[in-house]
């Protein structure tokens, strides 16, 4: 009988990628996806019970800022992604082309946790930028920092780590609304020229989110390209996605997902509505892409990690499956990764096991809106190139001390809960 490193057994393994979904073992081998099905006929070096669990690709998060001391938001990948199960991260323009060497040389290099990013339009990133609803004043200001040539050749020599462009378009971040234009048709154009996709931040923005028959202007989602990805899918602010006088989708919405643009949740401290979500859930209108928008603003709450941010999908009525398809294959292939995402035999191993847990506890969204969840996942193992990594849990859930804090936003949402949270309510 083969003898393999690893052999995780007894779980149900979902692999979309491969179309699997079965009670079964995965073995690893020197770092490898050795085989994957039921009753393997190996024996392991070491062996994992993983019955009860659920056995999936190692966890992508398509969306989060680890540029940890270069930038404010940036946080440990090691300690709040892999330890909660994802081998992989994608940072979201926390570099830009003046920035982003210190990005490989400091985090990417240094971390076991696989880092690759979506390149800034503007050249310093986010090196002091916060979250764009803040005060006045953001990367986009000054429009001699978005050089689309500077950009251009940053992203050409850096293909092994760079998958995209990253652009956010919202009023304060960008000389009050009046660069909006130029940084969105710039970010395209970097996108065109290397041939990658772009991810647009589209909040509180002057840029409209439904266009207007015979308008000059660009509009977002309508002219992003099929392939590129409109983040903070589910949030309320001005520039959603929802009509706050009918409650539907917009129109533009629709028509650019038919044409392929990309929809990732993106998370974050203030872009998950649990009311915006759930008017997209009665429409099915899931993300393509479960990112968090992991940073040091929201890791102790709203956000926590990625296991907690799918809880609130599969609460949603999202397919477990799909779930786990758009933390996987979907992420991987929309970042050209298709190396990744997969338990396919010579793959790298990376592996993440989790439980879904019956369980009642509240959750909130940015705005500390809450809803009582009845499903719970939990990673429990994670193998990264075949090594397994120590699991963490979050310390409280919900926080109530970042619940008061996130909920003073309420009142500037469009789309909001009848009452406001309770941690106003209480006040």
């Amino acid at each position: 009988m083969t003898c393999v490193d690893y052999v995780i057994r007894g779980g149900r393994v979902i692999d979309p990628k491969n179309e699997i979904d079965i009670i079964g073992d995965v073995a690893i081998h020197q770092g490898l996806i050795h085989s994957v099905g039921e009753g393997l006929k190996v024996t392991g070096k070491e062996e994992f019970n993983a019955e009860g669990c659920l056995v999936t690709p190692g966890l992508i998060d398509g969306h989060v800022h680890c540029y940890q001391y270069a930038t404010p938001l940036g946080i440990n990948p090691d300690e709040r992604c892999l330890s909660r199960g994802v081998t992989t991260v994608v940072d979201a323009g926390s570099a830009g082309s003046s920035t982003f060497l210190g990005l490989r040389k400091f985090i990417a290099e240094r971390s076991e946790t696989r880092v690759l990013c979506f390149l800034h339009i503007a050249a310093h990133g986010l090196a002091a930028a916060g979250c764009a609803s803040g005060a006045p004043g953001g990367e986009s200001d000054c429009l001699n920092q978005l050089d689309v040539t500077s950009c251009h050749d940053v992203v050409e020599q850096n293909r092994d780590m760079i998958v995209g462009v990253k652009a956010r378009l919202s009023e304060s971040i960008t000389n009050n609304g009046k660069n909006e234009q130029e940084v969105y048709r710039r970010a395209m154009e970097v996108g065109q020229l290397c041939k990658v996709p772009i991810m647009a931040h589209h909040t509180l923005s002057t840029i409209p989110t439904q266009g207007r028959t015979g308008d000059d202007c660009l509009c977002c989602p309508r002219d992003m390209a099929p392939g590129d990805i409109y983040t903070h899918t589910y949030h309320a602010f001005p520039s959603t996605i929802i009509d706050p006088e009918t409650g539907n989708i917009l129109d533009d919405v629709i028509e650019a997902r038919k044409k392929g643009v990309l929809f990732e949740l993106g998370h974050g401290q203030g872009s998950f509505s649990w009311t915006v979500a759930e008017l997209c859930a009665r429409r099915s209108f899931w993300p393509d892409i479960i990112g968090t928008d992991l940073h040091s603003g929201n890791l102790d709450g709203p956000v926590y990690d990625l296991p907690r941010v799918m809880t609130k999908l599969l609460h949603l009525g999202m397919p477990l499956y799909d779930v786990i398809s758009a933390v996987t294959v979907n992420t991987a292939k929309a970042i050209g990764r298709d190396d990744l995402g997969s338990l396919s035999s010579g793959r790298e191993a990376d592996v993440t096991v989790i439980t879904l847990e019956e369980i009642e506890r509240d959750l909130e969204d940015s705005q500390s809106q809450t809803r009582r969840v009845r499903q719970w996942i939990t990673p429990v193992a994670v193998w990264k190139k075949g090594k397994r990594h120590e699991i963490t849990q979050p310390k409280e859930i919900p926080n109530i001390a970042a619940m008061k804090s996130n909920a003073k936003d309420w009142p500037a949402l469009v789309i909001k809960d009848a009452k406001p949270p309770s941690v106003l309510q209480d006040k």
